[in-house]
């Protein structure tokens, strides 16, 4: 079972993500994870990558998709895998489809995790940090006990530069120019399943267990 997730940033498909790898026993892959794996064990493909890295530069769609490649064939993805964050855009599933043909392989499903732009706005919004201990709130669904004060070390909690709304909204945008287009791709190879990604994550979760059956 090989699965991509769609879905804006702050959607929830990560989480999604790891809960279908835990319930079907595969790997939750995800680009970050394997560039820092790479670059880490010192690898020539990781060394190829940090290249580009460390000018600051993308790394290229082809050697992006060697490395995801060279994941994909090792033993724990046997049964499948689940893709986070890759493709991101057209050309880096056009060059997956291509190098997944050429494997006798394709992708089984292309979960897209729904949500409108003003509920991501609101939700990222909501959420707060502790700079001193990693502990993450959310004002509404996960609130410290006292307003504004982590739970663990008692530090003040803050809205990061990355979930305030104009931030967001950036993203956001991006999404809709670069990504929002996979939706159509993956749905004219009719493997494209969409969840509404508005209900509680156990709720989104059964939505996604009832496609995948």
């Amino acid at each position: 079972m090989k699965i991509i997730m769609l879905g804006a940033p702050g959607a929830g498909k990560g989480t999604q993500a790891k809960m279908i790898a835990e319930k079907y026993g595969v790997p939750h892959i995800s680009t970050g994870d394997i560039f820092r794996a790479n670059i880490k064990n010192g690898t020539q493909l990781g060394m190829e990558a940090k290249q580009y890295m460390d000018q600051g530069l993308l790394v290229p769609d082809e050697l992006t998709v060697k490395i995801l490649l060279d994941r994909v064939a090792q033993d724990d993805c046997q049964n499948g895998y689940v893709l986070d964050g890759f493709p991101r855009t057209i050309p880096q599933a056009q060059v997956l489809d291509k190098a997944l043909t050429e494997l006798g392989d394709k992708i089984d499903y292309a979960i897209d995790v729904d949500v409108p732009d003003e509920n991501i706005v609101k939700r990222m919004g909501g959420r707060r940090a502790c700079l001193s201990c990693g502990a993450t709130y959310h004002i509404e669904h996960i609130p410290p006990k006292a307003e504004g004060i982590c739970d663990k070390c008692g530090q003040e909690l803050v809205l990061r530069d990355d979930d305030k709304p104009e931030t967001v909204q950036n993203r956001l945008n991006v999404y809709h120019e670069q990504t929002q287009p996979l939706i159509d791709f993956y749905k004219e190879k009719g493997v494209l399943k969409t969840v509404d990604g508005t209900m509680d994550m156990k709720d989104v979760f059964a939505a996604v267990m009832t496609i995948l059956g």
